[in-house]
C-alpha cells in the first residue's frame, strides 16, 4: 500500500514559520490548482514528513493552505530530465520524423517553480525575439534511486505524477543544436499542484492532459499518444546513469505549441498559462510577466 493517495507541499495560512509543510488535501476531488486561484479554502491533512520523498505519516492535524508550492524543493530534483517530441501528433505537427531513440536534454534546478501565485517570468534578455513558447507536459518524480532499470521493473522506481510546463524561448531554441539554453531560465519550469501517487493510476497510458492558454484549450491529449512510454523512459534515462530518488522527468509536450501554430502564438505579458492532468493532479496555473 502506498503511504498517500495525493499530496501537495504548501505554507499553511496561519503559520508564524515558512517552513513548507507536506499534506493529502482533504476534499479528495478537489483541483487545488483551480481552488488556490479562485481563493477558495483548501483543507489539508498535515503528514509528518517534509518531503513526498519521506512523507512520514499522517499527524491527524489540519491545516487551511496559504500558498501552494511545487511538489518537490529545487535542493530536492537535482537535473530535471526531458524528453522531446515524444508525441506521434506533435512531431507531425512540427514535419519531423518519429524517433527511433529519445531525445534528451536537461534543465537546472534553478528553472523549478511553484504554481500560482508564482510568474513564470519572460527574461528580457529574449523579449525582443517575441518567440516563447508554452508545452504543457506530465512531469514524472522517481521515488528511489534507479540505474540499469530494466523498462519490466521501471514502475517501481517511479513515485507519482505531477504536472509541468517546459517554457521554451524558440528563436534561442533553433539558433543552436542543443536546447538546454533556451528552455533552462529561471522559473522555466514550474510544476504543481499536487503529485498523484502511481498507485492511484491504474492505467498511465490513460492519463488526459491539457493546456490553456487565457481560457483557450491550445493542447489536448492522452499519454496513448507518447511516442517512448513512462517504463521505456525510466529505463532509457538510468542506463549508466543514477536517476537519484527526486529526479523529475518531464516528458513531452502534445500537439498544439504555440511557435507551429497558424497564426503563430507566442507568450506575453499578462497571459496566463493552465496545465491540466487528471487522475488528481489538477491545474497548474501561472500567470506570465515579461522582465523590466
Amino acid at each position: 500500500m502506498s503511504s498517500f493517495s495525493r499530496l501537495v507541499r504548501f505554507i499553511p495560512k496561519t503559520s508564524s514559520t515558512s517552513q513548507p509543510l507536506i499534506g493529502e488535501p482533504v476534499d479528495a476531488q478537489l483541483d487545488v490548482g483551480l481552488a488556490s486561484v479562485e481563493g477558495k479554502p483548501i483543507e489539508v491533512e498535515v503528514y509528518s514528513g517534509h518531503s513526498v520523498l519521506n512523507p512520514g505519516s499522517k499527524t491527524g492535524e489540519k491545516k487551511e493552505v496559504g500558498r501552494i508550492l511545487s511538489p518537490l524543493g529545487q535542493h530536492e530534483v537535482g537535473t530535471i530530465r526531458c524528453i522531446g517530441l515524444n508525441y506521434v501528433k506533435h512531431a507531425k505537427e512540427v514535419n519531423q520524423p518519429i524517433p527511433t531513440t529519445p531525445t534528451v536534454f536537461m534543465k537546472p534546478s534553478t528553472s523549478l517553480a511553484d504554481p500560482f501565485p508564482a510568474p513564470t517570468v519572460l527574461p528580457k534578455a529574449f523579449l525582443k525575439d517575441d518567440a516563447a513558447d508554452y508545452e504543457a507536459e506530465v512531469a514524472i518524480v522517481i521515488g528511489k534511486d534507479a540505474k540499469n532499470v530494466s523498462e519490466g521493473e521501471a514502475l517501481d522506481y517511479l513515485l507519482g505524477i505531477t504536472a509541468a510546463n517546459d517554457v521554451s524561448q524558440r528563436a534561442a531554441q533553433f539558433a543552436q543544436s542543443q536546447w538546454s539554453y533556451s528552455k533552462s531560465f529561471d522559473g522555466a519550469c514550474p510544476i504543481g499542484p499536487a503529485i498523484v501517487h502511481k498507485g492511484q493510476i491504474p492505467n498511465l497510458a490513460e492519463v488526459k492532459i491539457a493546456g490553456i492558454l487565457n481560457e483557450r484549450t491550445v493542447q489536448d491529449s492522452k499519454l496513448d499518444d507518447l511516442i517512448f512510454s513512462i517504463p521505456k523512459i525510466i529505463s532509457f534515462l538510468s542506463q549508466g546513469t543514477t536517476l537519484p530518488a527526486g529526479t523529475v522527468i518531464i516528458t513531452g509536450t502534445p500537439a498544439g505549441v504555440g511557435f507551429t501554430a497558424d497564426p503563430k502564438i507566442t507568450l506575453k505579458d499578462c497571459d496566463e498559462f493552465r496545465v491540466f492532468v487528471s487522475q488528481g493532479v489538477g491545474t497548474l496555473i501561472n500567470k506570465i510577466v515579461e522582465e523590466q
